[in-house]
């Protein structure tokens, strides 16, 4: 797997990409370029549960004020995945340089800031399928929550793109229907705005219990998965989890680590499973250190998860 994070060297402001409609090739000629940059890239090599050898680029991109987004591209078949579309520029921009032709969409939510340029990407490229949770119900008959959605998937439904495999995972909380992408192969989950490092998302349609079960579910992936959360909030999250697990040795030091990604504008995104067992409050409601300073000892995990997301809300 060959991984390619595009980092900016700072988030580009936010653009409207509903405005009147400009020929593309116009249109990319004249974008600016604030989110090009330099670029850290690993290379590996992932092998498929059947021996298949699957080559996958990730290349992770800046959008809006402090989302991220993230392109797949499938090096045997030349599919090419997005997901969620907060922006489209800095989307177009990138398929453009690389030469590479969208084929999927994949929506975690139905937020504007993960599906706001679904159809603007369907107009550049007719062929895409919109990809997005079946969970995401509209009240009203007939319309869509996910906007141009041609497929709707739910848990332990799998999507290819090209030869690459993703699991659907349901982790409702956040919104309602909610959903992640996992690929074992590429030993990655692309998360939404279930779980952020060392944070987690707010719970808007949900319930306490419903997240708690999402976030469970996504720490019961091997330790090593790479979490691609959909937002740079690490150092946010950081001050409140010092604030109720303050001693906690691996926190203070990922938060020095942290600091000096985000001192050279580089991103804190992915994290892994394993680091968020140990730093992420809201992935340790079992830990004896945050319940006592809870003082809820004797409750359970969901109830004290609960209590930390309420105290986040307030933070």
């Amino acid at each position: 797997m060959l991984l390619l994070r595009a980092v900016a060297s700072s988030f580009p402001s936010f653009q409207n990409t509903h405005a009147r409609r400009i020929p593309l090739k116009k249109r990319l000629a004249t974008l600016s370029s604030s989110s090009s940059s330099s670029k850290m890239e690993t290379t590996t090599k992932t092998i498929e549960s059947d021996g298949t050898q699957t080559p996958l680029k990730i290349v992770q991109l800046p959008a809006l004020s402090d989302n991220y987004v993230f392109l797949l591209h499938c090096a045997n078949t030349k599919s090419t995945a997005v997901i969620d579309t907060p922006e489209v520029g800095p989307i177009l921009r990138e398929l453009k340089k690389r030469n590479w032709q969208l084929t999927h969409i994949l929506n975690t939510h139905w937020h504007s800031d993960h599906t706001g340029g679904n159809l603007e990407l369907k107009k550049e490229f007719p062929e895409v399928q919109i990809i997005g949770p079946r969970g995401e119900k509209a009240k009203t008959p007939g319309a869509e929550k996910i906007p141009g959605v041609d497929r709707k998937v739910e848990q332990d439904d799998v999507v290819f793109v090209g030869d690459v495999k993703l699991h659907v995972m349901d982790v409702p909380g956040h919104t309602l229907g909610h959903c992640a992408y996992y690929s074992p192969s590429a030993n990655s989950a692309f998360v939404g705005d279930c779980v952020f490092a060392m944070g987690c998302g707010r719970v808007f349609e949900g319930t306490h219990p419903q997240m708690f079960a999402s976030i469970t579910k996504i720490m019961s992936l091997p330790e090593t998965t790479k979490l691609y959360c959909a937002h740079e909030y690490t150092l946010a999250n950081i001050k409140f989890a010092k604030s109720v697990d303050g001693q906690n040795e691996a926190l203070l030091e990922r938060e020095r680590k942290c600091k000096a990604l985000r001192e050279k504008n580089e991103p804190t995104v992915p994290t892994t499973v394993g680091e968020e067992k140990k730093t992420n409050p809201f992935c340790r409601s079992g830990d004896e250190k945050i319940r006592k300073f809870l003082g809820m000892e004797e409750k359970r995990d969901v109830e004290v998860f609960a209590q930390l997301r309420t105290m986040k809300d307030n933070f």
